[in-house]
Order: C-alpha cells, then sequence, then structure tokens
C-alpha cells in the first residue's frame, strides 16, 4: 500500500512542469440560467447566477482571483384564489486560488480552493383573493470548497475549462436565527461544470 501511494505521489508531483508564465492574466466566469414548470401543482421555478471572474499567474504553476457577481432563485405557486411565491437573491463574492500540473501540451489538470460567500434575501410573498402579505428577511453565506478540474487550451489565448464535483463546507445563516452548517463531498457527475476562458497571453 505504501508504494502505491509513493507511486502516486511521485506521479502526481512529476506533472509539476506548467508552462503558463508569471503575470499572465485571464478572465472567465459563470453565467447560468434555468426554468422549470410543474403543471401538476402550477408550480414554476427560476434560476439565475451571473459570477464574472477575473485571475492573475503569481507563479507559472499559481493563480489567484476573484468572481463578483449576482444569483437567484424565485419559486411560485399559483391557485384557485392566489398563488405563494419564495424569491431568494443575493450578491456573490468568491475569492480563490488554483494550482495548475501540465499534462500536455495544451491539457492542464488543477485544484482550486475558494471561499465562495454570498449576502443577500429572502421574500416571501402570499396572494390570497387580491390581499396580499410579504416578509423579508436578510442572509449571509460563507463556505470553503475545493474543485478539481481540467483546462484545454484551443489556442494561445481561449480554454475550456471542466470542474467535477465538490468537496466543501458552508455556513448559511438568516438573521436574529440559528445558522445551518453543509457539508459536501463526493465526485457527483451531476455537478459537472463548463464554461470558457480567455487569456491575456504575454
Amino acid at each position: 500500500m505504501k508504494k502505491v501511494l509513493l507511486a502516486g505521489a511521485i506521479a502526481l508531483f512529476g506533472l509539476s512542469n506548467a508552462q503558463i508564465v508569471k503575470g499572465t492574466t485571464f478572465l472567465s466566469g459563470t453565467l447560468n440560467y434555468s426554468s422549470s414548470q410543474n403543471n401538476n401543482n402550477d408550480t414554476k421555478v427560476d434560476d439565475l447566477t451571473l459570477v464574472p471572474t477575473v485571475g492573475y499567474f503569481v507563479g507559472t504553476n499559481v493563480a489567484v482571483g476573484l468572481g463578483v457577481g449576482y444569483a437567484s432563485h424565485v419559486e411560485k405557486a399559483e391557485f384557485a384564489n392566489g398563488y405563494d411565491k419564495a424569491t431568494h437573491q443575493g450578491v456573490v463574492v468568491e475569492p480563490f486560488v488554483r494550482k495548475y500540473w501540465t499534462l500536455g501540451e495544451k491539457l492542464y489538470i488543477f485544484g482550486q480552493l475558494s471561499v465562495p460567500m454570498q449576502f443577500g434575501n429572502t421574500k416571501n410573498e402570499e396572494s390570497i383573493a387580491n390581499v396580499t402579505t410579504s416578509t423579508k428577511n436578510n442572509f449571509t453565506a460563507v463556505g470553503v470548497s475545493v474543485k478539481p478540474g481540467l483546462d484545454y487550451f484551443l489556442n494561445k489565448n481561449w480554454t475550456i475549462e471542466a470542474t467535477i464535483g465538490e468537496f466543501g463546507y458552508s455556513n448559511f445563516k438568516y438573521k436574529d436565527a440559528k445558522s445551518v452548517d453543509n457539508y459536501n463531498f463526493g465526485f457527483d457527475l451531476a455537478s459537472v461544470g463548463i464554461g470558457v476562458k480567455y487569456v491575456f497571453s504575454k
């Protein structure tokens, strides 16, 4: 078993011949929108995430960066004489650091450590017989996340990157309420993220 672990460590660190030079800057981000409707109970759900990201290579194999954007989740259920609507929205801030290893001339693997944060509110609205009431609660969410990924250079400026799964912890808290802790560990193929990145080559 020790020999297997030692061989794995040698193979991993043997990939450290990175080719992305220090001082390189890149732009990327996340843009997701989905909408679903359940006609059995007249419920509609809309999700939107928009987080532009900028990164900078502080070394030939290490990049630091920051993503700042917006996320929302809206769920609305209609019934005979009214509706229920819940709107969850907030500002997203996510600093991160990445370490790359070279697999080939254009293919890299990386590990990303980030601290995702979100600050926003949840608004619950109920309307019955044209009488509408609503409540609003502010929240904060802070976490730590580790993601493995692949990065493929189409040319010197454009890359396609993918992350698979997530390992992390998050803490969610409404104002004047107890916080909720969540843990996430695993390579869930449903959590695959694919995006494009623009690299300002030197």
